[in-house]
């Protein structure tokens, strides 16, 4: 069978126009579940059924050699359970059911790989319309992806990124569109860039999320070995999710981007955290980072005081902001010779007094603060502030902290600011060099952040203040006297014309 060749933007559009389908009838925030968890069961349907086919030709149909060859196959989909059989009977009633009795034999098919991976996501739902309505929009929803387009076999499409691609242009679509919750699964991709090069995860690295949202940051850390390391992938991701729906979100997208070395676990990381070692401890990691929920409200206060982890020694957070509970839990599962974290910041985390500032006062005296870079506003979905990058060490080089003020420099949208190749370029050049630039940067001492009273704002360090040009008094008069002038011509011209029409004195 010869397949038209692949190409990114059609497959992006082809994905984006099966939305159409709910549109106008079910909230986004709902129906991007649906359509991220039919591309990943087209995907595997696709690459079952082209694996299929290459065996029965290379077996001559010899049934059980190729039953015990698709055995191998790194995702088992029982009979019945493919997309193309949901699709054969795409017009009997009984879609939703249809669909959510695959997934869920799909899943028990695969064990712990795919465990849960579909218990929040039901397509026999009310909130798709009654029962007629229902199964017309998921007869659509199965005519849209059997199209030709949507044809993703691996002998057509030839690599994985291509499918990933397209479900990172998916989730940044819904994100883009989904306002505040966005941020709750979505760091926006320049600056998942931004940190994976500069945190510059190696070969071997275990790297951990621990508010992964969709996978997406904990990916271009992955996406840095392999380009830096030609192809390697020799590292580990770990991350963990508390949204149910999300976290299916970040298993399905690690899959399509062949991301198979991967730990991510389900639950609230300040109250339960998932990533633990055989004797109960914390793991520890070689790079952390994370983008949390800015100040998150009712984050764990209560149980903070007897945490048994020892995250809280250094200061318990107040109990409507969290994000220094993310900080302290981070610091905590750092590597003690190479861990080095990145993690995302409203500036309130900067200059906030009372618990904050003893946490603060106590991370600068450890010498475990690095850097600190002012981003732009509105670069983040859902949030117009602007945020910061706060950057750790275990082990770092001198006692200095480096400020970066790159609040100024970027590409200004209708919604949404972003930070251009050039933007990023020039804050990792200067987190490099770590020395100060003018009204850009500012290697500070720990000195002078004390006599600061630990106040990390960066105005306090970087000045970017621009003297306006003094005024040549005389030119303005010069200019003014001429204006006057012609004004003067202008008011006489006037006058002549309006003689000339009658209205003369």
């Amino acid at each position: 069978m010869v397949h038209t060749p692949i190409n990114q933007d059609e497959i992006n559009k082809a994905v984006w126009a099966a939305c159409d389908t709910f549109r106008g009838t079910v909230d986004p925030s709902i129906y991007k579940d649906f359509i991220l968890t039919m591309l990943f069961l087209k995907y595997i349907s696709d690459v079952h059924q082209d694996k299929f086919d290459e065996l029965s030709k290379q077996f001559n149909g010899n049934e059980q050699m190729i039953i015990a060859m698709m055995s191998k196959q790194s995702f088992k989909i029982p009979t019945g359970s493919t997309f193309w059989d949901l699709y054969e009977a795409r017009h009997e009633a009984g879609n939703g059911s249809r669909i959510d009795q695959a997934l869920h034999a799909i899943e028990e098919a695969n064990g712990t790989k795919l465990k849960n991976v579909f218990q929040d996501i039901s397509f026999n739902t009310d909130k798709l319309g009654d029962e007629k309505q229902k199964n017309d929009i998921l007869r659509h929803l199965l005519e849209d992806f059997g199209k030709d387009t949507l044809n993703l076999r691996p002998s057509r499409v030839g690599s994985l990124d291509v499918i990933g691609n397209a479900y990172e242009y998916l989730i940044k679509h819904f994100a883009a569109g989904s306002g505040k919750s966005a941020g709750e699964f979505y760091t926006p991709p320049e600056v998942s860039d931004l940190l994976s090069i500069i945190l510059e995860p190696q070969q071997g690295d275990s790297i951990c999320d621990p508010a992964c949202g969709s996978g997406s940051l904990l990916m271009k850390c992955g996406k840095q070995v392999q380009s830096n390391f030609a192809g390697s992938k020799q590292y580990a991701l770990f991350g963990q999710e508390a949204i149910g729906s999300t976290w299916s979100l970040a298993k399905m997208n690690m899959f399509l981007h062949g991301e198979d070395n991967h730990r991510i676990e389900w639950g609230d990381t300040i109250r339960n955290p998932k990533l633990q070692d055989k004797e109960g401890g914390l793991l520890h990691f070689d790079v952390v980072t994370a983008n949390p929920p800015f100040s998150l409200d009712k984050w764990g206060h209560d149980n903070a005081a007897n945490d048994h982890f020892g995250r809280f020694r250094r200061g318990i957070p107040p109990k409507t902001k969290g994000d220094y509970a993310f900080i302290s839990h981070m610091i905590e599962t750092l590597k003690p010779q190479t861990g080095r974290m990145g993690v995302v910041v409203p500036h309130g985390v900067l200059f906030r007094a009372s618990s904050e500032g003893k946490i603060r006062k106590q991370l600068i005296d450890e010498n475990l603060l690095d850097t600190v870079i002012g981003l732009p506003e509105k670069l983040f979905f859902g949030t117009g502030i602007p945020a910061a990058i706060l950057l750790f060490k275990k082990q770092k080089d001198d006692n200095k902290v480096l400020f970066i003020d790159a609040s100024r420099e970027f590409k200004s949208g209708k919604n949404q600011n972003q930070l251009t190749p050039e933007n990023i370029q020039k804050i990792v050049d200067t987190y490099k060099a770590r020395e100060t630039t003018d009204k850009y940067s500012y290697l500070a001492t720990l000195e002078e952040i004390a006599e600061n009273d630990y106040n990390l704002n960066i105005p306090r360090y970087v000045d970017t203040f621009e003297e306006e040009e003094e005024i040549d008094l005389m030119t303005v008069r010069s200019e003014r006297l001429a204006l006057q002038n012609e004004l003067t011509d202008l008011e006489a011209e006037m006058a002549g014309y309006l003689e000339e029409l009658g209205y003369g004195a």
